[in-house]
């Protein structure tokens, strides 16, 4: 991606900055690190970091990580703003500001470990902010576009192959690996997240770990997968029958669930408030009487991340605006038998939106 796109978001996330009364950011939270900057979209481990971005009011931006990523980060990034630091981290990036005439940062709240925060705090100013720069990457750019809607084009073509995949005898997590690898086959460089594969009564827990249960001629399984391409992630489910013959209760399950997801996209459009989006779906299930078994939000922003702003949830604040991608998955959950759910990526258009 252009270093031009990357200076605009900062440019960008100044202003808010000048807005909110800071002089700085301190950014910690990998995605929005990345966001700003190009640099790392994952850490290396959840207790461990790739490093930091401090994004100044001034304009003089200033990248921090350690030995192992220096020639990565000259690749996108000046030498003269980039630190290096070791093992006295801490001290080494309050030294290295101090030096830019910066002593007070603000800070993402939710990102920052309690620990890390004691560090810092005993050689420079912070204040904690919320919400700084995800606000920045709810409005997908063109480029970001293009990145999803060829993410999505993989997970599409991953799940035109089910029907090789979910065959009897093959356990859940064997048809996980056989998804994966699909996943990369067709271009993904990873998985958005851990795939769900669920059988029968399985697929009445919405975040079901695939295991020993083993497909069978004549269940149910729920499919719920994603990969990144480009950066960028993609999420999809579907709901299938192995075998023939699906009875009754399967077959009317899964018309309501995908006759609710038809109607949230058809009301999906700018302007439109995030819980009025859920409640299009609920409608649906209400007017059947089985609204008590649609326990989640109806979708979630993606991107850099498979979860991210905004939520679709009946307590969510904000409208939906041209530029957003959301996912569209309603489901009916029943313990004693299953569960369906059936998922597709929308991008708000200026007039509606459009199925990714």
């Amino acid at each position: 991606m252009d270093q031009d796109i990357f200076a605009a978001r900062r440019d960008r996330l100044r202003q808010r900055l000048s807005a909110m009364g800071h002089q700085a950011l301190l950014v910690t939270h990998a995605a929005n690190r990345f966001y700003l900057s190009g640099f790392e979209l994952h850490d290396p481990q959840c207790n461990e970091s790739a490093g930091c971005l401090v994004v100044a009011e001034n304009g003089r931006d200033a990248l921090f990580t350690d030995s192992r990523y220096r020639d990565a980060a000259l690749r996108l990034w000046p030498e003269a703003d980039l630190c290096i630091y070791g093992s006295g981290r801490f001290a080494t990036i309050a030294d290295f500001l101090r030096e830019r005439g910066l002593v007070h940062l603000a800070f993402e709240a939710a990102s920052m470990p309690f620990e890390t925060h004691a560090h810092l705090s005993a050689h420079i100013g912070l204040t904690p902010v919320r919400q700084a720069v995800e606000p920045l990457r709810l409005i997908k750019d063109a480029a970001e576009i293009e990145r999803m809607r060829r993410s999505a084009a993989v997970n599409h073509a991953v799940m035109e192959r089910l029907p090789d995949v979910l065959v009897p005898g093959r356990t859940e997590a064997e048809a996980a690996w056989e998804i994966e690898k699909l996943f990369r086959e067709f271009g993904a460089s990873e998985l958005a997240f851990a795939p769900i594969v669920a059988v029968d009564a399985n697929a009445a827990l919405p975040h079901a770990i695939p295991g020993r249960t083993v497909i069978t001629d004549g269940c149910l399984v729920l499919v719920d997968v994603g990969g990144r391409r480009d950066d960028y992630c993609s999420d999809q489910t579907r709901t299938v029958w192995v075998g023939k013959n699906p009875p009754d209760r399967f077959l009317t399950m899964l018309d309501r669930v995908k006759r609710a997801q038809a109607a949230a996209l058809a009301g999906l459009r700018p302007g439109l408030p995030f819980r009025a989006a859920h409640a299009l779906a609920r409608q649906v299930f209400e007017a059947e009487g089985v609204a008590a078994h649609f326990t989640h939000s109806l979708g979630h922003g993606v991107g850099l991340e498979t979860h991210e702003g905004p939520s679709l949830n009946p307590a969510a604040d904000g409208t939906l605006a041209p530029g957003m991608v959301v996912t569209v998955e309603p489901g009916l959950y029943y313990p004693e038998w299953g569960g369906a759910r059936w998922e597709h990526m929308a991008l708000i258009t200026e007039d509606g939106c459009e199925t990714l």
